[in-house]
């Protein structure tokens, strides 16, 4: 059980992704409660899953395979239903196209990576960048619950969201320079070193 959990954990942050998305068209302020209560307890998994696999010696290629993908679902799905709400309109498309645009050219960047057994160190600051995208995607997703503070919240999101933008743009900037000489050197035909597991 115990070298299983990590993946367990992983595959019910994908299941966690329909519920999400089905919260939001519940009533609210309940619907918004619900979806950001969801929404926290995948960020959290996210977590605890990579730690849990680096302290158990538990990593495995289907959780390599799976952790990127159930991210990038979640954070997809929240972007989506925020700008079918409304909450994410005008000019505030910009950082969820490049946070979106971001997410989908490491993936393919990383899955080349793997094929060829490079070696793909997360940075710290991309872990400061994930932390800022949780904290705006959850004010945004929050902020319709709670009419009091409407205003306040949503700018606070925003203002987070574009921040969360330009440390992407940042870290991908850095993640494709390191990673150019192997995407542009010759083929290797033999694997050497196991991917990492990342988010």
């Amino acid at each position: 059980m115990g070298d299983h959990l990590p993946n367990l954990l992983t595959l019910a942050r994908i299941a966690l992704v329909p519920i999400f998305v089905a919260a939001f068209w519940l009533p609210l302020p309940a619907g918004r409660w619900i979806a950001l209560a969801i929404f926290l307890i995948a960020a959290i998994t996210d977590y605890a899953d990579g730690f849990i696999a680096r302290a158990r010696n538990a990593e495995s290629r289907l959780g390599q395979m799976l952790d990127p993908i159930a991210d990038k679902l979640l954070v997809a799905s929240a972007l989506m239903m925020l700008v079918y709400k409304d909450d994410i309109r005008g000019w505030v498309l910009v950082p969820a196209l490049i946070i979106l645009f971001r997410e989908i050219m490491v993936s393919g960047m990383r899955e080349f990576l793997a094929s060829i057994a490079v070696h793909v160190p997360v940075l710290s600051i991309a872990k400061f960048k994930t932390a800022i995208q949780v904290a705006a995607l959850s004010l945004l997703i929050s902020a319709p619950a709670v009419e009091s503070v409407f205003g306040t919240l949503h700018r606070i999101g925003i203002i987070a969201l574009w921040l969360a933008a330009l440390l992407t743009l940042y870290t991908g900037f850095v993640y494709v320079q390191a990673n150019l000489a192997h995407m542009s050197g010759p083929e290797r035909k033999t694997p050497r070193v196991a991917p990492e597991r990342a988010s």
